[in-house]
């Protein structure tokens, strides 16, 4: 299959943990051609979606991971998968390169859906399933919040779009910083907050679960440092091997068919303790963490998944 990849710059990821590295390499070894480009790089002309990039070639070695063709510009309509894999944040530029990509879709399959990535963002989708989820609350009104801190205590706050654990504070009952945390917040941005009851579990680590066309395939748990909330490996979360409950299958089970439906392929949700906190659709990450653990070739699931869809 021709294969494009709409990702952030390759040059300065890290391959021994970057999820679409892991993607590419995989669909390499089973034959089919790549293309790369930035975002920045797809556009709309007269009808067309195009993207200016390079065929793409890749391979394990630090330093020299990739190698890349000469530069073309490519109507995305000609090929068989687009991958839709650059990091958030999920701003109004993300927003529209879902939008252009809707446009060659399902013809040219996308990955994932561009209409229900723009419809289900991370913090958001859960919201779908209040029985799985901490109490929580997404409001941009001071009174709503401290109401909702009046009756849950110790609270996590976190701007509503954010990733990779920027901007999240524990706000505990003593502590006299929410005004000034809302002001902040709110001054530089438009977004609402998401507040959540914070869990005690989170000690233990906060699992990311790996789910391939609605079915889950495995987890790795992310133990944050000492001293610290947040367990994302962005800020030095230590991921390591864990094995799925069965609330985690239970959960998996619940929103699994929803995945599904809405051509969600390759899913990574975060679950602490008993309950599901986000459900991330735009860019999860784990799975070379998952391979090394446990053995699980998620890379190879997903592209089955793919492959089956596109015969």
């Amino acid at each position: 299959m021709k294969v494009a990849i709409q990702m952030d710059p390759i040059g300065p990821i890290n391959i021994d943990a970057d999820s679409t590295f892991r993607i590419a390499l995989e669909a390499q070894a089973r034959g089919h051609d790549l293309f790369y480009y930035t975002p920045e790089r797809l556009a709309f002309q007269e009808g067309r979606v195009t993207a200016r990039g390079w065929p793409l070639t890749v391979q394990r070695v630090k330093g020299a991971h990739y190698t890349l063709g000469a530069e073309a510009e490519v109507d995305l309509a000609d090929y068989d998968v687009v991958w839709l894999r650059q990091d958030p944040p999920f701003d109004m530029f993300y927003i529209t390169t879902t939008h252009l990509l809707q446009r060659i879709h399902p013809k040219t399959l996308v990955v994932n859906d561009p209409f229900w990535v723009r419809n289900s963002p991370e913090k958001l989708m859960v919201l779908d399933f209040p029985d799985l989820t901490p109490p929580t609350a997404i409001a941009r009104d001071l009174d709503t919040i401290r109401a909702f801190r009046a009756r849950h205590g110790d609270v996590i706050v976190k701007p509503l779009y954010g990733n990779g654990g920027a901007g999240v504070f524990r706000i505990t009952p003593e502590d006299r910083n929410l005004s000034s945390l809302f002001e902040l917040f709110t001054g530089f941005s438009r977004e609402p907050l998401i507040v959540q009851k914070f869990l005690p579990a989170v000690a233990k680590g906060d699992k990311r679960v790996i789910l391939v066309d609605g079915e889950a395939v495995g987890a790795i748990n992310r133990v944050p440092q000492a001293g610290e909330t947040r367990s994302n490996m962005h800020v030095g979360g230590r991921p390591e091997q864990v094995a799925l409950t069965a609330r985690d299958l239970e959960i998996c089970a619940r929103i699994g068919p929803a995945l599904r439906d809405k051509g969600l392929i390759f899913v990574g949700i975060d679950v602490i303790g008993d309950w599901l906190t986000e459900i991330n659709v735009t860019s999860p990450t784990g799975i070379q963490e998952l391979e090394r653990f446990d053995g699980i070739n998620t890379a190879a699931r997903i592209w089955e998944a793919i492959e089956a869809k596109r015969a």
